[in-house]
C-alpha cells in the first residue's frame, strides 16, 4: 500500500513522513512517550503480523490515520516477531526531553537504528548458540560480519562456489548490488554498488586505523569491496555508529571441506530438515557450557578442515584434557559461570549496554582468571592449550575495578538506578545521601525551627504546589508573622503555612538531587564502558574461553570410552571399526526401552574404495551412508568419532545424496533433482572426494534407472576414482565386481523367521537376494488384501523371469576428460540392429552370423564383454 502525500500534514505527522522517507522499505517505530507507534500501511502490516489492534488517530488529507502501537518496555519482544516475519524496522527515538520542548512544536526525533535480521545485538532477539551473520556479496567476493560478536571475515569466491559458501555460513541476512546473480533459493536485500576497489581498500583501512588493509592479510579487490559493503551497511543500521569489530580476516575456502547445500541438507549438521535443531549432529555431540562455546563448536562442524596439522592440533588439545581430568573439571566449573563476553562487548560498543552487560564482563574476567589458574604449570600442554592459556592471562585491574564498582544486586536498566555500588564514587554517594537522607534532614530542620520559634507543635510539610513549608495552627500564626525571614504562603481557618529561603533551597536541592544522582551514575557507567572497550586483549580472551569450552565438550564426549580419536592421514585411507550414527544413537537412548545402535565397519581402502550396498528398505542403508559421511565431518572438524577406531585420509569434498525430494517451486521433479545433484558430483568430485549416494535412478523407468546407475557407478570407479558408497536396489550391479576391481558388493543382513523379516542392521560382504519390498509394505500398514495381491504378483513375475530379472545388455560407458578438464560421460545401450555401419562390412556373413548368435537378454556382463572382443577381432 502506497503512502499518502505529506502535504498538509500536522507538525508531528510531517516529522513522521520525513523520517519514513529515509527508510521507505522498513516499518517505522515512531516514539511517542511510552509507546512506539506505527501509521498508515506500516500500521496495517504490523497489526496483521503481531495480531494487535488496529485503530485510528486524527486525520490526514481528510481521511482517518490508521495506527497501532506497542509499549517501549516490550519493544524487543515485538521486534523479534517482526524480524522473524521478514520485516526491517527503523526506530525513531525522541532526541530531547519533554522539558526541553519550546512552544508547541513536536519533540525532536531521529532514526537511531535500523533493525534487520543481520544486525541484531539483543539477547532477546538472538539464539545463544548460533552465529548471526550479515553476508555481503559482490562479483568474485564475499564479506561477512557478526555484529553481535565482532567477527569480520572475507573470502574470494566464484559463482560456482557461492552456493557452498552460503550454505556453510547460513547467514541471517544477505545484501548485494542489484543484478548480481545468486544461487537458487538465495534472497538478498538490494544495496548500492560498492565503490572502486582502491576506495574500498582505503575506507576499510581507515575504519580500523591502519595505513592499508594489507596489514591484516591479503585481500583481493572483490574481497575489499564486499568487506566495505558489509561494514557500511552495519554503520547505516546503527545510525552511523561503528560497533566493536575484529580486524577483517581473509579466509581461504581451500582450507575447508567442500560441502554443497544438498549435502548439508542431507546430513542435518546444524539444522534438521524439519527446521528444528534437536535431531542434528550438533545436538548429538554438544557438551558445551556457554553460548560462545556452542557457536564455536557449531562453526567447526559447519566448516571441517582439510589441513591435517590444524586437525591434529584440535585433537591433541581435547586429548590432553581427556587425560587431565582434574584440570578439565576445574575448567568446566569456571566455564559454567562464564557469560557471553563477545555479545556483551558488542552491545556496550554501540551504546546499548545494560547493567547486566557490565556484570557479564566482570564475571567473564573472573572466569578467564579461573581457567588460566586451571592451566597453570602445565609443561606438557599441547601448543593450542598453551596459546589459549596465554590469551586468558589478563591484568587484574579491570576485573578489580568492576568488582568494586557494581552493586551486588543490579537493576534491569540503568535508568532504574542503583547500578554503582556505594563507596565507589564520592560525588554519587553525596547526591544519593541527599535523596535518601532527606527525611532525616527535614526532621532535623523541623526540630531547629521548633526551638527557634518556640512552637513545639511546628511541622515541616511538603505541599504539591508550595514545596516544603512550615505548618502551624492558625492560633500560632501571629507569633511567626513578626519574623522577617518567614513568608506566609497560605492561611486557612485551621492552619497557616510559611516558607523560608532555606526551605525553598532545600526543596530545590532535594528535587534536583535525584536527577543529579542519575546523571552522575550515567557518567560513572560510561567511564566503566570506556575502560572495558579500551582493554584490547579482551576479545582474544573471550575467544579463548569459547575454544576451551568447545575442547572440553570434545573431551567430555570421549570420556565414555566408546568414542575414539581418529588417525588423520594425507593419503586415501578410510577404515573405520564399529562406527555408529551419533544422532540415531542419541534418539534411541532418549526413547528408552533398552534398544542399542548396531555398529558397523566401513573399509574404503585404496584397493576397495567403492562399496556397493544392496538390501531391503528399512534395513538401515540410509543410516549407514549418513553415518559414514558424518564420520568425515567429525574427523576433519578435529572431534571424536563414535567408533572403536578409525583411520581416515583427508577428504577434499564430501557429497551426500540420501533421500529423495522434489522441487516443485522451481518446476523440478524428484528425478530431475536427483540428476542435477548427480551431475554436480561427477563435475566437481576428485580422487580425494567421498561420495555417498542412495538409489540413483529410482525416479524413472526401471531400465533407464539401471542404465544411469550403472554408468554413474562406472564413472565413480574409473573416472573420478574416489572413495564412494553406492546404495541401490539394482542388485544386478553387483555383477560389475568382476570387471571393476575396486568395487566391493555389500548387503544389509536380514533374517526370515516364520514368514516375518527381521532386520539385523548389519553390513556384510555379498549381494542381496531380494528387496523384501512386500514385507516392508506389510510393516508399513498397507492393507492385508493389497499385500497378499502384491505377494502373488511378485511370485508370478519371478517365475516368468527365472527367479531373477534377466541381466541387461552390456552398456557401453565412455568417460573421458576433455582438454578443458570437463568430465563427460555417455551411456548407450548397444542394440545389434543399430550397430554403426562405419566399422562393419555388411557383406561379411560370418560377422552377421556371429551377431545373430548373441542373445542380448541373457548375457552376463563378462559374457557380453567377451562377445565384444570377439566381434572386434573379426573386424580386424
Amino acid at each position: 500500500m502506497s503512502l499518502p502525500s505529506a502535504e498538509g500534514a500536522s507538525p508531528a505527522m510531517a516529522q513522521w513522513f520525513a523520517l519514513k522517507a529515509q527508510h521507505p522499505d522498513a516499518l517505522l517505530f515512531f516514539r511517542m512517550g511510552d509507546f512506539f507507534e506505527l501509521f498508515f500501511s506500516d500500521a496495517e502490516a504490523a497489526a496483521a503480523a503481531l495480531d494487535i489492534a488496529l485503530t485510528t488517530r486524527g486525520t490526514h488529507a481528510g481521511q482517518p490515520i490508521t495506527m497501532c502501537g506497542v509499549p517501549v518496555a516490550a519493544g524487543n519482544a515485538y521486534l523479534a516477531r517482526l524480524i522473524r516475519r521478514g520485516f526491517r524496522v527503523a526506530i525513531a527515538e525522541q532526541t530531547k526531553k519533554p522539558s526541553a520542548r519550546s512552544g508547541k512544536q513536536p519533540l525532536a526525533r531521529a532514526i537511531v537504528r535500523l533493525v534487520t535480521a543481520g544486525t541484531l545485538t539483543e539477547d532477546e532477539l538472538l539464539e545463544a548458540g548460533r552465529a548471526n551473520l550479515l553476508l555481503a556479496l559482490v562479483e568474485g567476493g564475499a564479506g561477512w560480519i557478526d555484529i553481535s560478536t565482532g567477527r569480520f571475515a572475507t573470502a574470494a569466491t566464484g559463482a560456482d562456489a557461492l552456493a557452498d559458501l552460503i550454505a556453510r555460513l547460513d547467514p541471517a541476512e544477505i545484501i548485494a548490488p542489484p543484478g548480481l546473480p545468486l544461487p537458487e533459493g538465495a534472497q538478498a536485500t538490494a544495496v548500492p554498488p560498492p565503490p572502486a576497489p582502491s576506495v574500498a581498500r582505503a575506507r576499510l583501512a581507515e575504519a580500523f586505523g591502519a595505513a592499508s588493509i594489507d596489514a591484516f592479510g591479503e585481500f583481493s579487490d572483490a574481497q575489499a569491496q564486499a568487506g566495505w559493503l558489509a561494514l557500511d551497511y552495519v554503520r547505516t543500521s546503527q545510525a552511523g555508529a561503528t560497533p566493536r569489530l575484529d580486524a577483517p580476516r581473509s579466509e581461504a575456502q581451500a582450507g575447508t571441506l567442500g560441502l554443497d547445500p544438498a549435502t548439508r541438507a542431507s546430513l542435518d549438521l546444524l539444522r534438521a530438515r524439519d527446521g528444528g535443531d534437536d535431531h542434528t549432529l550438533f545436538a548429538a555431540i554438544d557438551r558445551t557450557l556457554s553460548g560462545s562455546g556452542g557457536r564455536l563448536l557449531g562453526s567447526w562442524i559447519a566448516a571441517p578442515l582439510t589441513d591435517r596439522a590444524a586437525i591434529v592440533a584440535r585433537q591433541e588439545a581435547w586429548g590432553w584434557l581427556l587425560h587431565e581430568p582434574g584440570r578439565a573439571a576445574m575448567l568446566r566449573g569456571a566455564l559454567r559461570a562464564a557469560p557471553d563476553i563477545e555479545r556483551a562487548l558488542a552491545r556496550l560498543s554501540l551504546g546499548r549496554g545494560l547493567p547486566r552487560d557490565l556484570a557479564a564482563i566482570r564475571d567473564g574476567l573472573a572466569a578467564c582468571a579461573s581457567c588460566a589458574a586451571a592451566l597453570e604449570e602445565a609443561a606438557d600442554a599441547p601448543a593450542m592449550i598453551a596459546a589459549l592459556h596465554g590469551a586468558l592471562s589478563l591484568a587484574p585491574g579491570l576485573r578489580e575495578t568492576l568488582e568494586r564498582a557494581l552493586a551486588e544486586r543490579l537493576p534491569a536498566r540503568l535508568e532504574d538506578g542503583g547500578v554503582i555500588a556505594p563507596g565507589f564514587d564520592g560525588e554519587l554517594d553525596a547526591e544519593r545521601r541527599l535523596c535518601s537522607d532527606s527525611r532525616a534532614l527535614i526532621a532535623g530542620l523541623q526540630n531547629d525551627y521548633a526551638q527557634t520559634f518556640g512552637i513545639a507543635s511546628l511541622k515541616l510539610r511538603h505541599h504539591a504546589q508550595l514545596g516544603y513549608v512550615i505548618e502551624v495552627a492558625a492560633s500560632q500564626a501571629e507569633r511567626l508573622r513578626g519574623h522577617p525571614e518567614l513568608i506566609l504562603r497560605q492561611g486557612t481557618a485551621a492552619l497557616a503555612r510559611f516558607a523560608t529561603a532555606e526551605l525553598a533551597d532545600l526543596d530545590r536541592r532535594i528535587a534536583e538531587a535525584g536527577g543529579r544522582a542519575a546523571e552522575r551514575e550515567r557518567g560513572v557507567f560510561a567511564a566503566l564502558v570506556a575502560q572495558i572497550l579500551a582493554e584490547r586483549d579482551l576479545p582474544a580472551a573471550a575467544w579463548a574461553l569459547a575454544a576451551l569450552d568447545a575442547l572440553q565438550s570434545a573431551a567430555s564426549l570421549a570420556q565414555g570410552g566408546d568414542w575414539c580419536r581418529p588417525e588423520i592421514t594425507d593419503g586415501a585411507d578410510f577404515a573405520i571399526e564399529a562406527l555408529r550414527h551419533p544422532v540415531v544413537e542419541r534418539a534411541l537412548a532418549r526413547a528408552g526401552g533398552g534398544a542399542r545402535f548396531a555398529p558397523n565397519d566401513c573399509d574404503l581402502s585404496p584397493e576397495r574404495s567403492v562399496l556397493l550396498l544392496t538390501g531391503p528398505n528399512m534395513a538401515g542403508k540410509s543410516t549407514y551412508l549418513r553415518q559414514c559421511a558424518l564420520a568425515v565431518i567429525l574427523a576433519q572438524a578435529g572431534l571424536p568419532l563414535p567408533a572403536r577406531s578409525a583411520r581416515i585420509g583427508i577428504v577434499d569434498r564430501l557429497f551426500s545424496r540420501v533421500g529423495a525430494a522434489d522441487d516443485l517451486a522451481r518446476g523440478r521433479s524428484t528425478f530431475m533433482v536427483e540428476m542435477t545433484e548427480t551431475a554436480a558430483i561427477l563435475n566437481q568430485g576428485t580422487s580425494r572426494s567421498l561420495v555417498v549416494v542412495d538409489e540413483i535412478g529410482r525416479g524413472t523407468a526401471t531400465l533407464d534407472g539401471l542404465a544411469i546407475a550403472w554408468a554413474v557407478l562406472e564413472a565413480l570407479h574409473g573416472t573420478l576414482r574416489c572413495r564412494a558408497i553406492f546404495a541401490t536396489h539394482f542388485h544386478e550391479l553387483a555383477d560389475l565386481a568382476d570387471s571393476l576391481p575396486r568395487l566391493r558388493p555389500h548387503t544389509m543382513k536380514v533374517r526370515e523367521w516364520r514368514g516375518e523379516v527381521v532386520f539385523l542392521h548389519e553390513v556384510v560382504e555379498g549381494r542381496a537376494g531380494r528387496s523384501w519390498g512386500v514385507h516392508v509394505a506389510k510393516l508399513a500398514g498397507v492393507p492385508a488384501p493389497v499385500v497378499a495381491r502384491a505377494g502373488r504378483l511378485l511370485a508370478s513375475l519371478e517365475r516368468q523371469a527365472g527367479t531373477r530379472p534377466a541381466a541387461l545388455p552390456l552398456f557401453e560407458a565412455a568417460s573421458l576428460v576433455t582438454d578443458d578438464g570437463e568430465i563427460t560421460c555417455s551411456v548407450q545401450a548397444t542394440d545389434v540392429a543399430e550397430l554403426p555401419q562405419g566399422g562393419v562390412d555388411r557383406q561379411d556373413e560370418a560377422l552377421r552370423e556371429a551377431l545373430g548368435a548373441i542373445d542380448c537378454d541373457t548375457l552376463s556382463p563378462r559374457e557380453a564383454l567377451e562377445a565384444l572382443y570377439r566381434l572386434r577381432a573379426m573386424l580386424g
